[in-house]
């Protein structure tokens, strides 16, 4: 079977046609003006040796050589091979906290963002994984499930924000358990849950779903998002002008804080790993470096049909041309008979 890769390419052939009667343009200018410049008698002498049939050699050679060169362009191929193409990767499940604490600003821009930031960067370093996403505050829904197409997962985790989940709070327990969920249809030995949260669980009903993922074999990975110290919330109107901090039923201001051993502890008793977010991101690389470290599942298979390229053949050809041009002189030598010195 022969067909061509890059069929958009042979459009190029258009300049052929147009390189040849630029060509003769030259030659009937160039004919024109030498004409108009120089004496009849002395042009003849001076083009005598000058060879018309060379000139249209080296020209048609130019010419074949244009076209070789926009076919090899082209991409030829001929020449096949079916081969089976297995998709191999984990699945993992990305638990974004979206509650009010993710406002706070101890790192730049915000929690939250920081946090979209870090998971659209270890979405750019996976290759053959699927991810999936997973909203939570005072309760969970999966924002995206598992998929291939990273691009539709960096459009869902672009759209969340503080205002998609109405009930407030932290629940770690319900978040673990709809991403659990979400792995229902997946090999168990293939299978990560990250979590990114501040670490301020306000439901306390993550055991059980700690336990829930220890018996099914998932790894969970927690990153902590913002400082140990307590920072306060800052709060907006809803056109998004700052209105001050949040405050309390007695009006004193409401300070949130990283609760790392919480996050340290439900990695660990997992299998996983507990990571900080750092304001240069280095540790989203060690994650996803963690992450492909281990063996994957086989998703799909498939039978592809590979076509041999041949575009050397033509771009050979080409140079091969073009070196022949340049060889071939435009002027043919002249024999001349010795006659004697003074005839």
């Amino acid at each position: 079977m022969f067909r061509f890769a890059a069929e958009s390419m042979l459009l190029a052939y258009l300049a052929v046609p147009a390189v040849a009667a630029l060509y003769w343009w030259a030659w009937r200018r160039k004919q024109r003006d030498m004409a108009r410049l120089i004496d009849s008698s002395l042009l003849a002498r001076l083009t005598g040796t000058v060879s018309h049939r060379r000139r249209c050699v080296k020209t048609t050679l130019l010419l074949v050589a244009l076209v070789l060169l926009v076919t090899a362009l082209a991409r030829p191929q001929f020449g096949s091979r079916v081969e089976t193409v297995r998709r191999e990767g984990r699945d993992i499940m990305v638990a974004i906290d979206l509650s009010a604490s993710m406002a706070a600003e101890d790192i730049a821009p915000n929690r939250l963002d920081k946090a979209k930031f870090a998971v659209a960067d270890l979405i750019s370093r996976l290759a053959g994984d699927r991810v999936g996403l997973v909203a939570f505050a005072g309760e969970a829904f999966v924002q995206s499930p598992l998929t291939l197409d990273y691009g539709a997962a960096n459009l869902f985790l672009n759209a969340m924000d503080l205002d998609m989940i109405s009930v407030q709070g932290t629940n770690l327990g319900q978040a673990v358990e709809v991403a659990l969920d979400g792995f229902s249809d997946t090999n168990r030995r293939h299978r990560v849950l990250l979590v990114i949260t501040d670490g301020e669980d306000h439901e306390a009903a993550v055991d059980e779903a700690v336990e829930r993922a220890i018996a099914e074999g998932i790894e969970i990975f927690t990153m902590g998002i913002g400082s140990t110290v307590g920072v306060p919330i800052p709060e907006v109107d809803d056109s998004g002008r700052p209105q001050g901090f949040k405050r309390d039923v007695d009006g004193a201001v409401v300070t949130t804080s990283l609760d790392e051993a919480s996050l340290r502890a439900i990695a660990t008793r997992t299998g996983g790993d507990y990571y900080r977010a750092s304001p240069g991101g280095a540790e989203v690389a060690l994650l996803a470096e963690e992450l492909s470290a281990g063996e994957g599942q086989e998703f799909e298979t498939e039978q592809v049909t590979l076509f041999d390229e041949q575009y050397q053949i033509f771009l050979g050809l080409a140079l091969l041309l073009l070196v022949a041009e340049t060889l071939i002189p435009e002027r043919r030598r002249l024999h001349s008979a010795w006659t004697g010195r003074f005839s």
